[in-house]
């Protein structure tokens, strides 16, 4: 628990299933005045209906006894977890939802991996046609709008996402140099992952809204953006060196590319 101004209140970053948040939220019920749910985009259905904004349909709840976390039972879980917290906090609850956090330090490897790969030079490869989007939120604006929430009170949900990319302007971001642009058809007849392109979603499919976040609410809370610049620049520094459990290898990036080539007769 941390004190604010006026109010004690817990902060849950670790509450993944909700086992284990109706554990805390039930212990501390009758000892913090406030809890605080980091939670995330992922509770959102899909939808064309953009940006997404905090009354925006969440998906199903998962049941109390699911206890896997993979890619289809994330954002239920989470679900869950948020109405667990609504249930035993009742108006004395703030949830933070926010996009993938970027920044040092991160064990994802999600962001890490398109800088690693530019740094490393090469002809590199780069998906769809520069027109698709990328949404992250630096760590150090969440961790900052964590102590607004706490200091000024805040109640409520919250949206926090950071400025929405290009690939294009992305790739430039990375200094990426020698890039070959590779259609979102062949990557998806590859029957590519998550977690071999990591942060790439192509507009129009599954999960694309999650690129198209409004963080409104929040920035008029007091959420403010690190510079892309900044976070890119901390990240070149920390990347060299560190091993990454995502991305593609260089044999498949390769072979990726040759498909992307013209073909000459």
């Amino acid at each position: 628990a941390v004190a604010g101004r006026s109010w004690d209140a817990c902060v849950d970053v670790r509450g993944y299933t909700p086992r284990q948040v109706r554990a805390s939220a039930e212990t501390l019920r009758d000892r913090v005045g406030h809890y605080v749910f980091v939670s995330a985009v992922s509770v959102y259905a899909d939808s064309d209906r953009r940006p997404i904004v905090e009354t925006h349909p969440r998906l199903p709840p998962a049941a109390e006894d699911v206890l896997e976390i993979n890619g289809e039972t994330y954002g239920p879980l989470k679900v869950a977890c948020e109405n667990l917290v609504q249930l035993i906090f009742a108006g004395r609850c703030t949830l933070l939802r926010p996009q993938i956090v970027a920044g040092p330090h991160d064990p994802s490897g999600r962001y890490a991996y398109w800088v690693q790969r530019a740094m490393r030079g090469g002809e590199m490869l780069a998906p769809g046609d520069g027109s698709d989007h990328v949404q992250v939120v630096d760590v150090r604006d969440l961790a900052r709008f964590v102590r607004t929430v706490l200091e000024q009170a805040l109640g409520g949900s919250f949206n926090l996402a950071g400025p929405r990319l290009t690939w294009a302007a992305f790739m430039t971001l990375l200094g990426a140099r020698n890039i070959v642009w590779v259609p979102a058809k062949i990557l998806r007849d590859a029957g590519l992952t998550f977690n071999d392109l990591p942060l790439y979603r192509p507009e129009h499919s599954p999960c694309s809204g999650l690129m198209d976040i409004s963080p409104e609410r929040a920035h008029a809370a007091g959420l403010t953006w690190t510079a892309t610049e900044i976070t890119m620049r901390d990240m070149q520094a920390w990347c060299p060196g560190q091993h990454l459990d995502c991305g593609l290898s260089p044999e498949r990036e390769t072979a990726l590319i040759g498909l992307a080539r013209p073909r000459v007769p």
